[in-house]
């Protein structure tokens, strides 16, 4: 029996490698990391290649998209336009004449690590689908957003568009605060997205979803409004209620995503109000509570996506 390939793109030391790492071997298949760096495309003798420091991507059954670095807007346009790529061949690819490879499959697919990394729309999607989002305005102008900001109550949280693991993210309760904030902000050309603060803070509710699998994860943190583990919260492990499940599903299909992660807040009445939407999710903090190895779960979903493929 050929062992399955898999190609993680990211960072290849650190916690999550690891645990990939050890799940693919235990579960007898290879498994290989590159940076984002190294992707490299050619055009050579009328063939064309995209390769990294790890190979041709095309010798792997399966590419799993992790952390993506900040780099300059060419290189990151670049790193996913050779994806957008990849992913547009992944049943057959032609490279040169009369050949004819597969290609990977991308998990999850570049048009969905844009979706999910622009939070905008990401809450456009979610309020498309018919579900609860927070009370939210996204201005391009610090004097909309100052007025959205007084519109709102006055309790806001301002979040960068782009980004995650809580950074970046501020409560802000006072007006003179609110017009400083703003005003930072509008030096360095960022969009206004500013939402509706929610209370009570300090507790949210993940759901991770692998292939067909949505998991359930209670974050909870009595120093900070962010709740998630980055920030400092505590992690419980959760049976997945059915409308949660069906939710969670939902709206990953939407936004293309095989893994990912879906948290909201519960608000009066248990109605769930979706407040992100994640496509690299980490799972550390819950590993601690999980029942099972979270890194078997993706690498054998990965698994199973090829064998669907075959």
């Amino acid at each position: 029996m050929i062992r399955k390939r898999i190609l993680a793109l990211g960072a290849g030391q650190g916690w999550h490698a690891n645990s990939l790492r050890e799940a693919s071997t235990s579960l007898g298949c290879d498994f290989e990391v590159s940076d984002y760096a190294s992707l490299t495309a050619s055009f050579l003798r009328g063939e064309r290649d995209i390769h990294s420091e790890a190979g041709a991507l095309s010798d792997f059954d399966v590419i799993l998209t992790r952390t993506m670095p900040a780099s300059s807007f060419e290189r990151i346009t670049v790193r996913l336009a050779m994806l957008h790529e990849i992913h547009d061949q992944n049943s057959v690819g032609s490279f040169s004449e009369g050949e004819d490879r597969r290609l990977p499959r991308v998990v999850n697919p570049p048009r969905s690590l844009e979706l999910a990394i622009d939070k905008y729309a990401t809450l456009s999607r979610v309020a498309g689908l018919g579900y609860s989002v927070p009370e939210t305005v996204v201005t391009q102008t610090r004097e909309e957003a100052f007025d959205a900001f007084k519109m709102l109550g006055g309790d806001c949280v301002i979040k960068p568009v782009f980004g995650g693991e809580g950074r970046g993210i501020m409560r802000v309760t006072d007006t003179e605060l609110a017009w400083y904030v703003l005003s930072t902000l509008d030096r360095v050309d960022s969009v206004f997205y500013v939402q509706q603060f929610k209370p009570p803070g300090g507790i949210d509710y993940r759901l991770l979803v692998i292939g067909d699998e949505v998991f359930g994860i209670r974050r909870a943190n009595p120093d900070d409004f962010r709740a998630n583990v980055a920030s400092g919260g505590e992690c419980t492990w959760l049976k997945v209620a059915e409308d949660h499940r069906s939710m969670a599903l939902k709206i990953s299909r939407e936004l293309g995503l095989r893994y990912g992660a879906v948290d909201f807040l519960e608000l009066e009445g248990g109605v769930p109000c979706v407040i992100e939407v994640n496509a690299i999710p980490g799972w550390k903090g819950a590993q601690k509570v999980a029942p099972f190895s979270i890194a078997s779960r993706i690498i054998s979903s990965l698994l199973s996506s090829i064998d669907a493929r075959e």
